[in-house]
């Protein structure tokens, strides 16, 4: 394939990426956006295998097929509950590429170049690396709390923000060692001991965050991973590895920020590492009785209210209820009920998390609601259905200064009449904070399976 040719299906692909990142932007374009996405990276594969830049077809096509068999079974595999942490997990695959081409770069030594080339190159080189071992150490650990393997609550080392600073003056010290060595045709000590350092440097920085906080994590790393393609792109002198990498950070970026703002946090705390805690006296202890409630008294207040809100959280996904929540849903509505779905921007462990839930179930877009469209219309609502979620309707965020999650803006759900909270016990959620809208007068708790709950109220509605 002709140069020509090739930058020609580059832009074609660019333009495609682009309009996929649109369409995800929206509930009713996303599918389609996912289309495009798709039909892009077709094309940039093809391109660039027919590159004159490329030679080992063996070495690609076991490659390309290695890399399809196991995102194919991962995505058949994977549940939807698993998603957060196999985004986490894809995140520190790009990082560990970055590393990976950035040290073969180094090590070829069919690349001769001289003056301020050279050194522009060994620059990439040691920035890729640097980005994607962040990335994959990062990456890592976010799969680890995203999994439950490692606690979500954040580990806070003595003079933590003193030991990132350390880190980063060693990283700009080795940098400088590393070019003066790469001059010279060396420099593998610095770069390793950079590695090194850098791993270390994603490990802290995520296990200082709380758990509460990780779908900003998700988001960042997303940005993260981002820029280490970006890397990779100037590395390998490919132009559209640089396009997405861009695209993909800065999207990335700006969505991390979104949802820090949402959260009523700082953006810049998040880079720095100490995101999601907090100092000073615990969180309030909740003291007061429960009000338990069946599935039959939930069905009949269902059939009594006229205004209803439905507030999915990560315990809806463990259980798989969204299809169960369509089906009262349409039952409702049919009834002539207002229903509609309030969704916190960090329900759930992934940005939209709760959003492809409801579409996979085939829940209306138009009555799903952002926290900021809603939240002042629950005092008119009849009865609020929380499922499975727990920090984000938390009325402690408002009133608890002491709490890890103070300041977060939350879903006033304690607002409408009645509150009926569905848990399967009264644990607290994932940030460790016990929540005072369990005790509520106004509020009653469906203990149980969420799925099996919401079956014995779908059974009751119907009889």
């Amino acid at each position: 394939m002709s140069h020509s040719l090739v930058t020609m299906s580059y832009i074609v692909a660019t333009i495609l990426f682009i309009l996929s990142l649109s369409g995800l932007s929206n509930q009713e374009t996303s599918r389609r956006g996912n289309y495009y996405g798709m039909i892009g990276m077709a094309i940039a594969i093809l391109a660039t295998a027919l590159s004159g830049s490329v030679t080992a077809y063996g070495l690609l096509v076991a490659a390309i097929a290695i890399g399809a068999t196991i995102g194919a079974k991962a995505a058949l595999k994977v549940e939807m509950t698993q998603m957060p942490e196999l985004v986490a997990i894809m995140h520190s695959l790009v990082g560990m590429a970055a590393v990976l081409v950035g040290y073969a770069n180094f090590l070829d030594e069919s690349i001769q170049l001289n003056g301020a080339e050279k050194t522009i190159h060994e620059m990439e080189i040691y920035i890729g690396v640097l980005i994607g071992a962040v990335t994959f150490s990062g990456s890592v650990i976010a799969f680890g709390k995203l999994s439950e393997k490692i606690s979500g609550k954040p580990l806070l080392l003595p003079a933590r923000h003193w030991l990132n600073l350390a880190l980063l003056l060693l990283v700009i010290a080795l940098g400088y060692w590393y070019m003066q060595q790469a001059a010279t045709g060396g420099g593998m000590v610095p770069l390793l001991l950079m590695t090194l350092l850098a791993l270390a440097f994603g490990v802290h920085m995520v296990m200082a965050i709380g758990g509460a906080d990780m779908p900003v994590v998700v988001s960042m790393l997303n940005s993260y991973s981002g820029w280490a393609a970006a890397a990779t792109g100037f590395m390998l002198n490919n132009d559209l590895l640089i396009v997405t990498g861009a695209l993909v950070g800065s999207s990335g970026a700006i969505l991390s920020y979104i949802m820090c703002k949402a959260m009523n946090r700082n953006f810049i705390s998040v880079i720095a590492g100490g995101f999601g805690t907090v100092s000073g006296a615990s969180a309030a202890v909740v003291e007061g009785e429960v009000q338990p409630i069946d599935a039959e008294e939930t069905a009949a207040l269902l059939l009594a209210a006229k205004n209803i809100m439905i507030i999915p959280g990560y315990g809806m996904a463990v259980a798989q209820a969204q299809h169960t929540v369509y089906e009262i849903t349409k039952l409702l509505r049919d009834k002539g009920k207002k229903v509609g779905f309030g969704i916190h921007p960090v329900a759930g462990r992934m940005p939209g998390h709760m959003n492809v839930l409801l579409a996979e179930a085939k829940v209306p877009y138009d009555i799903v609601f952002e926290m900021d469209e809603i939240n002042e219309d629950f005092p008119e609502v009849d009865v609020s259905i929380v499922i499975g979620a727990n920090d984000i309707v938390n009325p402690s965020a408002l009133d608890d200064p002491n709490s890890p999650i103070a300041g977060m803006p939350v879903l006033e759900c304690w607002k409408s009449e009645t509150t009926i909270v569905m848990k399967r016990s009264m644990a607290s959620g994932y940030a460790g904070v016990g929540n005072p809208l369990f005790v509520m007068e106004n509020t009653r708790m469906l203990f149980g399976d969420a799925n099996a709950m919401l079956q014995a109220v779908l059974k009751a509605l119907r009889g």
